[in-house]
């Protein structure tokens, strides 16, 4: 039997926390329910706004309009359920993005693509839960010591990303080449979290992420007496999903060979399916949004937002598809709940 993860007093039913997947792939649909059936559902906030109609003209108000209002739907589908919200501290307007969560009233926070030192800062005040991602003990040991001296706080919880999740990685590309073992990372990030802990007087739950997709491997984590999970890829292929039904057929077309590492236009590594697009961009760099706080539009293969909302809106074949290690594994659709319990008979002896 496991233990329930708790996130500094937030408990779920189970300690299942879904990915953030952006853009528009994990919106209120896929994370209310899965909040409904006792997980923690995720909204990703990047260009969530992509619908609205004034998103090339008001961008950052377009997507806080959008995040904001799929916060709520999504805590309209399970009302008693965990929402969170993922935001990369990539985006040009971060600070920003964080204050519309918080006055949407997201439960908590998960934070990557970058170290969220200014996380606690933001939110001072606020009940939410702030859960960085990390993909080394460094990682967490600067974030840790950052917050401790900046806000006298600790995280409410780590996921650690291994190199085997969907999206940008938080690996050189010839760190992931030595086949890196997520469990060994998450020891590193115990031992820096010990002397938090004492501080703190508390537990600071460690989350696995990266190549978690049967209920099986769900087991193994836990086992490994990791507090939890977080897996994405598998909720694309889910009635539920937010995701267009192009985006979720190419992950039931792909192959293993059509997955691999790709060097994305933010200049981080990530892993998407290697459709035509992506081997042979069209070379279209113009810059519309300016959503990254770092972005080298001149020297950029395409524009990862025009990218991505492609993906979004089902032109799959221009467009960036990021999934994760196992999205071949992908046979057909099927129902957030039978997933949900897949998990329990996996886990619940």
């Amino acid at each position: 039997m496991y233990n329930p993860l708790n996130l500094n007093g937030l408990i779920p039913q189970l300690p299942i926390i879904q990915g953030g997947m952006g853009v528009g792939i994990s919106l209120h649909q896929l994370a209310g329910h899965v909040a409904s059936e006792g997980g923690i559902g995720v909204i990703s906030s990047a260009q969530i706004g992509y619908r609205e109609s004034d998103f090339l003209t008001h961008n950052l108000q377009a997507n806080q309009r959008a995040l904001q209002s799929e916060i709520k739907k999504a805590h309209t589908i399970a009302p008693q359920g965990i929402i969170g919200v993922n935001i990369m501290v990539a985006l040009k307007h971060y600070k920003e993005m964080v204050q519309s969560a918080l006055t949407a009233g997201a439960d908590l926070i998960i934070s990557g693509a970058g170290l969220p030192i200014n996380l606690p800062t933001f939110t001072k005040g606020s009940k939410v839960k702030l859960v960085p991602i990390v993909s080394s003990g460094k990682a967490a040991d600067i974030i840790c010591k950052m917050w401790d001296r900046k806000n006298q706080v600790a995280p409410d919880g780590i996921i650690v990303e291994g190199p085997l999740a969907g999206g940008h990685l938080g690996f050189s590309l010839d760190s992931l080449k030595e086949k890196l073992n997520v469990l060994d990372l998450v020891k590193d990030v115990k031992k820096v979290i010990i002397p938090f802990e004492e501080k703190y007087q508390r537990k600071i739950p460690v989350i696995v992420a990266g190549g978690i997709y049967t209920g099986a491997d769900v087991k193994k984590v836990l086992d490994a007496e990791c507090d939890g999970v977080q897996m994405a890829t598998r909720f694309v292929t889910t009635y539920e999903c937010d995701a267009p039904p192009a985006y979720k057929q190419a992950y039931i077309n792909a192959h293993k060979e059509d997955i691999g590492i790709i060097k994305s236009p933010v200049g981080m590594p990530g892993r998407a399916i290697l459709n035509q697009y992506i081997q042979s961009p069209p070379g279209n760099k113009a810059c519309l949004y300016h959503c990254l706080e770092k972005c080298e539009v001149n020297t950029i293969p395409y524009c990862i937002s025009n990218a991505l909302i492609s993906a979004a809106k089902g032109n799959v074949d221009q467009a960036l598809l990021f999934c994760g290690s196992n999205a071949y594994k992908a046979q057909k659709l099927e129902h957030v709940s039978e997933i949900f319990t897949e998990i329990k008979e996996a886990i619940i002896h």
